[in-house]
């Protein structure tokens, strides 16, 4: 992956529509256009979901760490795609073959590996990886499609 200044969580809302709570990239620190990314989400524990899920042992849903997943699969193509593709929106199609290793609490820091696997025309098909401490804590293979709101 190429070297370059992490893109902020300024940026990033530029680039794509979420907003908190459901917001779930707090910088890129790694890219490499067309072909991977690497997204940085401080798991904390004031965050909405961690009232209900679960209170006596906040974990994270796996969903919102799909969620991550997919959030940092849409900067990769925004930022490959250029500025006629900010705020377009990035819409699941499939999700396959996800797993679930290990729990995500509050403090951790959850670093979302994505790669692309192909592209055609709007569609994009990626695999990725959330890891703790570089221990993979999630995984999953999915694809999306970028449109107009």
């Amino acid at each position: 992956m190429s070297e370059m200044n992490p893109i902020d969580v300024v940026r990033i809302m530029e680039m794509i529509p979420h907003r908190y709570p459901i917001l779930m990239v707090d910088r890129i620190v790694a890219f490499e256009p067309g072909e991977s990314a690497v997204g940085l989400k401080n798991v904390t524990a004031s965050e909405p979901h961690f009232q209900g899920h679960f209170p006596s042992f906040p974990v994270m849903p796996g969903v919102l760490i799909v969620e991550a997943m997919a959030q940092t699969s849409a900067i990769l193509v925004v930022q490959t795609l250029g500025k006629d593709a900010e705020g377009k929106l990035v819409y699941f199609m499939t999700i396959d073959e996800a797993r679930f290793r290990k729990p995500v609490t509050p403090g951790d820091s959850l670093y979302i590996h994505v790669r692309k696997i192909q592209s055609r025309r709007n569609v994009w098909k990626f695999e990725a990886q959330a890891k703790v401490d570089d221990k993979v804590v999630a995984e999953a293979i999915y694809s999306a499609m970028i449109m107009d709101k």
